[in-house]
């Protein structure tokens, strides 16, 4: 017997409460809020951060992601958060920051200002130009999410397309999310796995319960002004994986696209979103 699908199961149990399925999986998704990395607006967010926030806000995002901090203290960034009611959802640090004497000042930094995920978004050539590299840097995360565990708070690994290109054999995106701990988190940004050639859905699947952070990006070989939805993911296969098996907490739209002025690109996003969440 063919095993029902999603929809067909949202239909079935929707029929059987007289509930629009719309509304059954609206009421899902509302689980996992959306946030926005700062970097997708690092222009007008340097100019006028307080500004570019309260438009984030209001555009209905629910956290943001940092990547810098635009010369405030921890203590300054959670008070403008705060008053407009928008949470910390993560930062892209580097890996030095979380190692050493840096880790400490790194933690308080972070308890300060409400946010859980440390995320790596890039490592240097040292730590990846091998398998040997990636080995010994798939320990130094474990290390750290150790560390952080007792704290609630977590570590974790952001892919470009590099990732997925074979290296001795092996895809270095497999090979560090094997060697990791479950605790470290694999933030998975699905266009740069679209445009690198590997299925997103695959690695949801692959790794489970570990995409905790998932960077909602779109691809499009075709064109250079798009936003989510307007490409090449399947983003309704994207959305089941993380909802069901991915263990998904925040939905990041970063849009870096360069093609839009201002916040237009956040804000056109976060509409296309919902229009795919339904």
């Amino acid at each position: 017997m063919k095993k029902p699908s999603r929809r067909e199961i949202i239909q079935a149990v929707a029929t059987a409460f007289g509930v629009a399925p719309s509304l059954l999986e609206a009421a899902r998704r509302k689980n996992i809020p959306i946030g926005v990395q700062l970097y997708s607006v690092s222009a007008v967010a340097s100019e006028d951060l307080a500004g570019t926030l309260a438009a984030i806000k209001k555009m209905g995002y629910d956290g943001v992601e940092f990547a810098g901090y635009y010369n405030r203290t921890a203590k300054e960034l959670r008070s403008m958060l705060d008053d407009l009611g928008l949470k910390a959802c993560g930062t892209h640090i580097q890996l030095a920051t979380l190692t050493g004497d840096q880790l400490q000042p790194t933690i308080e930094f972070n308890q300060t200002l409400g946010n859980r995920f440390l995320i790596v978004p890039s490592l240097p050539k040292t730590n990846t130009a091998t398998l040997e590299a990636w080995a010994r840097t798939a320990d130094v995360f474990n290390e750290i999410a150790e560390k952080l565990r007792p704290l609630g708070m977590a570590t974790g690994f952001h892919n470009h397309t590099m990732e997925f290109q074979p290296l001795e054999g092996e895809i270095p995106f497999d090979y560090f999310f094997r060697r990791t701990i479950k605790d470290v988190i694999m933030q998975l940004d699905v266009g740069h796995a679209v445009h690198a050639g590997a299925d997103p859905v695959l690695y949801l699947k692959k790794f489970p319960g570990r995409a905790r952070s998932v960077h909602v990006k779109e691809w499009n070989s075709a064109k250079k002004a798009y936003v989510v939805g307007e490409g090449e993911v399947k983003w309704p296969e994207v959305f089941e994986a993380c909802e069901t098996v991915g263990g998904t907490e925040w939905y990041v739209i970063e849009e870096e696209t360069r093609a839009f002025k201002g916040v237009e690109g956040i804000e056109r996003s976060i509409q296309s979103l919902r229009r795919l969440l339904g």
